[in-house]
């Protein structure tokens, strides 16, 4: 199967189009591939079809801010990101987004025909951001949150009629949820297709409507939502919950819930990936000596001996004490980096001690110092 072009390139626009562009671009592209002007051409349909996929994504801005984060995986309802062209709440065919303009009309005597209004569509998707802690980001934990959405009316089941009655088909369009209209001109006859006034479109009129939610079959509720966060996420990872958005319409399937994650920043680590860096401070006589410090990991405490003549900025890497991968088992590294402390509060008697130290330990004890030293005389001589 065939790569899926990019939808700015399908368009002939650069990432950061406006909306005015994008609808600019498919007006042109739509007119001049649309199946009523090229009869019998399928390369021209499939061109077709193509451009209206890209105008469904890129023209809603919940689909089209997922397409420029993920790209087609933030579309494709089987890439873990819910929803294709149509997969949130969008289009079911290439007829339909003439539905948007009323009908471009037919060209040379054919008319365009449009997708039912009526038939089953997904409900709106949903986006909520959840702020936790940085342990919890690293082992994983269990969250409840609460969310204003719509849900399914109890009261007639969703039907929006009711209970004991059902909708009617409108009689003025046949159930079709669309009117026609024809116009001859000299270019020939043009068709019109708007909706239906008595049922709004949808090809059903309601004339015992529910009580509690007025006919429209939900109503806003306050719920809870159990959410299971797995080990290793991090800023923006993005959790699907499926059929937890809004209830779909005309028996089409509930949308999905995305938990945006942020992480707290921890006190002591910083995360880089899967790996943690950690900055310890340590005196001069334990860079100089050498000395077994304890290093925090986020699960306990390690002895680690750092050697003889450690350097300021030395980095220590403690295998697998990092943070786990969020798709396998295997987990990052924790990175130390020593930092040498000078001491700023001295008595007198400590003063005198360390210019002792400093008489028994001349240049000569300091490689980069006496080598400075020489660079120095060198320049000079």
């Amino acid at each position: 199967m065939a790569e899926k072009r990019d939808y700015y390139e399908v368009l002939g626009l650069k990432k950061g189009a406006s909306e005015a562009e994008i609808k600019r671009a498919f007006r042109k592209l739509a007119m001049k591939y649309h199946p009523d002007k090229n009869p019998g051409d399928t390369s021209a349909e499939e061109k077709f079809k193509e451009i209206n996929e890209a105008y469904a994504v890129l023209s809603d801005p919940d689909k089209k801010d997922k397409y420029d984060r993920f790209g087609h995986a933030g579309v494709d309802p089987n890439a873990g990101f819910g929803g294709g062209a149509g997969g949130f709440g969008g289009f079911g065919g290439f007829e339909d987004i003439f539905d948007m303009f009323g009908g471009f009309g037919g060209f040379g005597g054919g008319g365009g025909s449009t997708r039912r209004r009526n038939g089953p569509r997904k409900g709106n998707d949903l986006q909520k951001s959840l702020t936790i802690d940085f342990e919890e980001a690293a082992f994983g934990t269990k969250k409840e949150i609460k969310l204003n959405k719509f849900v399914r009316c109890k009261t007639c089941s969703g039907t929006g009629a009711a209970p004991g009655t059902s909708k009617k088909m409108c009689t003025k369009c046949n159930g079709t949820g669309e009117v026609r209209t024809a116009q001859r001109t000299p270019l020939g006859t043009f068709q019109s297709v708007s909706p239906c006034p008595d049922c709004g479109g949808t090809g059903e009129v309601n004339e015992s409507p529910c009580k509690d939610c007025g006919g429209t079959g939900r109503i806003q509720d306050s719920v809870k939502i159990s959410i299971n966060i797995p080990a290793g996420v991090d800023n923006d990872s993005v959790i699907p919950i499926r059929g937890q958005g809004e209830p779909g319409i005309n028996g089409g399937p509930d949308g999905d819930l995305y938990i945006v994650i942020n992480v707290r920043p921890h006190k002591l680590f910083e995360r880089r990936g899967q790996d943690l860096w950690l900055e310890i401070p340590i005196s001069f006589n334990q860079a100089a000596l050498g000395d077994e410090i304890t290093i925090p990991t986020l699960e306990d405490k390690v002895s680690y001996k750092i050697p003889a003549g450690t350097q300021p900025g030395t980095v220590f890497r403690l295998k697998g004490k990092g943070i786990k991968h969020i798709k396998s088992s295997r987990k990052g590294d924790l990175y130390v980096k020593v930092i040498l402390e000078v001491p700023t509060k001295l008595n007198s008697k400590q003063k005198k001690a360390i210019e002792a130290m400093g008489k028994e330990v001349t240049v000569d004890c300091y490689q980069k110092k006496q080598s400075f030293r020489d660079s120095i005389k060198e320049f000079f001589s």
